[in-house]
């Protein structure tokens, strides 16, 4: 065994802890292999990184995860989509806007995407509209079916609501190509904005995750019964997230104490050029009384 640790230059403690990780990272690949195959039986077309999302394993990231579905036979194939600005049928299909962008302030892009959540033996829906600048969730809603008018525009008016009437000056609303974010009731009262599409979801991530931390962390153990008490359960969890849930990206402040801290820089560093000003003011006045 010497020698083998030698081979391997590590020291003998270093050699078992790298080989009860291996251990383990092979138990729950076994495990997570049925469970794979569970959801795949379920959901046929569900995404490896929703499956991440749903299953947090222990042992690897998720680019590994994905790699691992992908290794495993589990790639959904998905049709290739070609950029344009309508196909054959009229849909409208709008550029990558905020590819490279850099942000300097909030209501500058909103993501937003649709997602489903299943309650008993149904499928209801939720619709995010997420600050990319500060991670706030700006609006939302449930609905039991994909019309724009109980998705997109809901979340969108309380989006507006929230943010207030000069919100959208400049705005890029980013989204997958799904329909509630081209129809015509959609573009009507979204007309002052700049539209965003991604061609997969690896262009819209931010909106995907937001998606698995709202059902996985919050609305899954608070369980919702039906309904009405999916959309109560909705309301407390975006609460909790935009209130209390720390971001690693925000130097572990919530949303809202981000944009709280947003602020109060801006405050002090107006306070700080109003002073400098007033003192060469001043400076000034002293120099041309003398």
């Amino acid at each position: 065994m010497m020698r083998l640790y030698e081979l391997n230059e590590m020291s003998r403690q270093a050699f078992h802890d790298r080989l009860n990780r291996h251990y383990q990272r092979q138990q729950e690949e076994q495990h997570l292999l049925q469970l794979i195959r569970q959801i795949r039986e379920d959901h046929p077309k569900m995404s490896a990184r929703m499956m991440y999302l749903k299953l947090h394993p222990q042992t690897m990231g998720r680019d590994r995860f994905e790699v691992f579905c992908f290794e495993n036979g589990f790639k959904v194939q998905c049709k290739r989509n070609y950029r344009r600005t309508t196909n054959s049928n009229g849909v409208i299909r709008f550029d990558n806007l905020i590819q490279g962008l850099e942000l300097t302030g909030v209501n500058q892009v909103w993501v937003s995407d649709i997602t489903y959540y299943e309650l008993g033996n149904e499928f209801c829906y939720l619709t995010f509209f997420m600050d990319l600048f500060s991670r706030l969730i700006v609006g939302y809603s449930a609905s039991q079916d994909l019309r724009t008018e109980n998705t997109t525009i809901p979340a969108f008016k309380m989006a507006c609501k929230v943010r207030g009437a000069n919100c959208l000056i400049d705005l890029i609303i980013h989204s997958d190509g799904g329909g509630q974010y081209y129809s015509r009731e959609f573009i009507k009262i979204t007309k002052k904005v700049k539209h965003s599409m991604s061609d997969s979801v690896y262009e819209n991530p931010h909106a995907e995750r937001i998606n698995g931390i709202i059902k996985n962390d919050y609305l899954y153990p608070y369980n919702p019964k039906d309904f009405p008490e999916l959309v109560k359960m909705l309301k407390r969890a975006v609460n909790n997230y935009n209130n209390s849930k720390p971001h690693g990206s925000l130097k572990k402040l919530s949303p809202v104490e981000f944009e709280k801290s947003i602020i109060e820089k801006s405050t002090n560093q107006d306070f700080v050029n109003k002073r400098k000003k007033e003192a060469k003011k001043e400076k000034l006045t002293q120099h041309y009384i003398y």
